[in-house]
């Protein structure tokens, strides 16, 4: 089973930008469809490889199921379903990032992991507010170079029902 340690050699630190006098931000980057997102490395407890999922009946489309990890079961969420998009096959770049939510240990099925990263406080923005939006999970967008970073706030990620509901999977 291959830890965040052991990935390392797949994840390239980025260049440190000059963030004199602001904090800094440390995050594990990742992929989910063609957008790039940012997490709190401190929230990671770890990331594996997708293992074989053991599907949950009358579970939300968005949990692929449960995995055993070194004897406690994870819920798993496809942050695919999630944002809505397409389902697809996981390949050899495909990860579940292990975090930890308001107490409860869940898996998030996610394209690829790119890169552990820090940026400057300076270069985030708040998430442009479009109309009513039901649910907040993004925190703020990081400015990279050429790229923009979505990051993802995973305590507002779940709402309280589909928080019980995956505390009580992994509780079966």
């Amino acid at each position: 089973m291959e830890t965040i340690q052991s990935t390392a050699s797949n994840i390239q630190p980025a260049s440190l930008s000059s963030a004199q006098g602001g904090s800094e931000l440390q995050l594990v980057s990742f992929r989910v469809g063609t957008e790039e997102f940012g997490l709190e490395i401190l929230r990671v407890h770890e990331i594996i490889r997708v293992q074989n999922l053991t599907r949950v009946p009358n579970m939300p489309a968005f949990v692929e199921g449960v995995i055993n990890l070194r004897g406690k079961v994870i819920p798993v969420i496809s942050l695919r379903s999630w944002f809505g998009l397409e389902r697809s096959a996981h390949d050899k770049s495909t990860r579940i990032i292990v975090v930890e939510i308001q107490g409860n240990i869940l898996g998030f099925i996610v394209d690829s992991v790119s890169e552990v990263l820090r940026i400057s406080n300076d270069t985030v923005e708040p998430p442009p507010r479009m109309g009513k939006v039901e649910r907040d999970y993004i925190s703020g967008v990081g400015k990279l170079d050429s790229r923009l970073l979505l990051l993802l706030d995973v305590d507002r990620l779940l709402s309280e029902s589909e928080e019980i509901t995956c505390s009580q999977m992994a509780k079966a």
